[in-house]
């Protein structure tokens, strides 16, 4: 039992867009930024020459096929941690994320990443607070160990917990039964959550989240002709007050991954600005005619934006949009169809027991960037109402709040390591030591 009252615990939530950790007891995370890394191989960026074995170690990293205890790969590649870092550009520099499909294929990119969070961002020694960590619901076992055994040792923390991300969406929100919508970067996950653990049968997942909206932003705006120019790639100059000249820079050694990364961005928040989710499903003809709002780009020019604000949201609801959209017509080719939103809800219910169906139905929760979109709690209100058995209450909750949205599963994690009733549920680094790794598959179920 670990009785450690007098120090707050720290609280990390690592998606695969961002990641935020704070001070549980909070209201919001202290540190929130990307994920994912920059990464150069320093023998590379010395030389440009490059031995076969080096490359296959290269290769060998970017598939997550890493020895844990050579030091040999630190030496070769350093990594760029936070969004400053990242906002640089240098020659060489490849982003990398860490994560893949919901799944942790680069510790040592993780291990970084933690590290940027306690020394850089919270200023903490990690040998002084009990850790608090959300994890995806289908998390595996290895993950798990693997994730215990990099905190108790690298960083001596004194005690640790695993929470899954749905259960603490669940408190955010004063619920121990609920059905959580995770709407991420990376995908989106319906999960049952039922007097406080996961239901793992009933869970659906989708790989459509935030980055695949911002993918169909970005071909769509390019099949129209717009050319994102990422922030790094020109300069303004002021000619007269108020008119300005953009001059362009060229940096031959900028790699593609990066140029991509600095164009999401821009993509992502043209999508953030302009776009909503329509109230009925959208329609070509319908939408033709629909004002345009116009967005600034960085360089700039300014674009306007008619029916793509509508029908890039509704991919939520029906996948099948995306294939209109030109370059991501290779979407289709995946093995299983992709369901929509209310689909994956109502499947997903179910599968569950009879029993909590009603109550399941009547407690949806929207969580996740994705889902602070405007208007996507009313559509999928009206849309499970049109598909739910008549006896069903069909209630969509969500934060008003967008921040909260966002972050209800680092807030959930929050509450959850403050409570006064949690302190014994600790897994101690004294039992750690004396039961090994595993035991943590017994402490947090």
């Amino acid at each position: 039992m670990y009785g450690g009252d007098e120090v707050s615990a720290i609280v990390i939530d690592l998606g695969s867009h961002t990641c935020k950790a704070g001070y549980a007891g909070e209201d919001a995370p202290k540190a929130v930024f990307p994920s994912v890394v920059g990464s150069i191989d320093h023998i590379e960026a010395n030389n440009d020459v490059k031995s076969e074995k080096e490359s296959e170690s290269a290769s060998d990293s970017k598939n997550g096929v890493k020895p844990l205890d050579s030091d040999k790969p630190k030496a070769k590649r350093k990594l760029y941690v936070g969004s400053q870092a990242l906002g640089y550009r240098r020659d060489h520099m490849e982003v990398i994320s860490p994560i893949k499909d919901g799944v942790v294929v680069d510790w040592d990119i993780v291990d970084n990443i933690w590290d940027h969070a306690f020394r850089e961002r919270l200023l903490i020694d990690p040998k002084e607070h009990p850790m608090l960590l959300a994890e995806p619901s289908c998390n595996t076992p290895q993950q798990r160990e693997r994730a215990a055994e990099l905190m108790f040792e690298n960083y001596k923390v004194p005690a640790l917990f695993l929470a899954k991300n749905a259960v603490l969406t669940s408190f955010a929100s004063g619920r121990a039964t609920s059905l959580v919508v995770d709407s991420g970067g990376g995908s989106t996950t319906v999960t049952a959550v039922h007097d406080g653990y996961v239901l793992q049968k009933a869970a659906a997942k989708s790989p459509i989240g935030g980055e695949f909206l911002t993918e169909c932003m970005m071909k769509s705006l390019e099949s129209k002709g717009i050319v994102l120019k990422p922030r790094y790639s020109f300069k303004r100059r002021e000619i007269r007050s108020g008119e300005f000249q953009t001059i362009d820079l060229d940096f031959p050694n900028t790699t593609e991954s990066y140029k991509l990364y600095s164009q999401r961005v821009i993509a992502s928040d043209v999508k953030e600005c302009v776009c909503r989710v329509p109230d009925t499903a959208f329609d070509e003809t319908a939408y033709a005619n629909v004002p345009m709002t116009s967005y600034e780009l960085p360089d700039g020019q300014t674009i306007e934006i008619g029916a793509d604000r509508f029908k890039i949201p509704d991919v939520l609801f029906n996948p099948s949009l995306a294939q209109m959209i030109l370059g991501m017509e290779s979407f289709a080719d995946s093995a299983a169809p992709v369901r929509g939103l209310p689909q994956m809800v109502i499947e997903s219910i179910n599968k569950c027991d009879v029993d909590i169906r009603r109550e399941l139905f009547s407690s949806i929760l929207l969580a996740g960037g994705t889902a602070s979109m405007q208007q996507l709690k009313e559509r999928l209100e009206k849309e499970l109402m049109e598909e739910a058995p008549q006896a069903a209450r069909v209630k969509v909750l969500a934060s008003g709040n967008s921040i909260e949205r966002r972050f209800s599963v680092w807030i959930g994690g929050s509450i959850l390591a403050s409570l006064g009733s949690f302190q014994q549920m600790w897994f101690s680094k004294a039992e750690y030591e004396e039961h090994g790794v595993s035991y943590i598959q017994r402490k947090c179920p």
